[in-house]
């Protein structure tokens, strides 16, 4: 039996993550169910339990005041991976930050590639079509007219089953805590 992998992140419920979906849509109508997000925990199997993850994740986002990050250009990861993805320029260290605490306990593991904040368009199956996609994909993203802000102020757990993401559990970003904005 496959193990579970699990990922945490945070979805984009803006007008870029509207972008993202519908430019997904277009480019890779097979990916189109996937919702827009920013990835802090890349898939992983679980070292303990699940119950045992979330309780750590929920305790340590309780003292993370929430934040928002400036989306960049957009870029691909060729030639180590056919993947199209809209760059964090302010704040990405923000986010580095929070991978690096979320990354203990029962979610460790080892990556395999070095962490770097972005939002995904879509992987692709061959350079070539990831090169064609960077093409048209910079193209829409210059014609986006609208703020290019992700507010970061709750994460969601979620498990792989069958090829497929599904929500394990919503977690707040700084329960009790005042926020603020950068």
């Amino acid at each position: 039996m496959l193990s579970s992998r699990y990922a945490l992140v945070t979805y984009v419920r803006n007008p870029v993550g509207d972008f993202v979906e519908q430019l997904r849509r277009e480019l890779h109508p097979t990916i189109a169910h996937m919702p827009a997000h920013l990835t802090i925990l890349p898939p992983r199997e679980l070292v303990g339990t699940e119950d045992a993850a979330l309780e750590f994740l929920e305790e340590a986002c309780s003292r993370v005041v929430p934040f928002s990050v400036e989306l960049g250009d957009v870029e691909t990861f060729l030639p180590t991976t056919p993947t199209v993805f809209i760059q964090v320029k302010r704040a990405a260290y923000r986010i580095r930050e929070l991978h690096d605490q979320l990354c203990g306990k029962g979610l460790s593991c080892e990556e395999s590639w070095p962490y770097i904040p972005h939002l995904t368009i879509m992987k692709t199956e061959t350079d070539e079509q990831a090169g064609a996609a960077l093409s048209l994909a910079r193209l829409r993203w210059a014609q986006f007219p609208g703020k290019r802000r992700v507010e970061v102020e709750e994460l969601m757990f979620v498990r792989e089953n069958s090829g497929r993401w599904h929500d394990v559990a919503a977690v707040p970003l700084g329960r009790g805590q005042l926020s603020s904005k950068l």
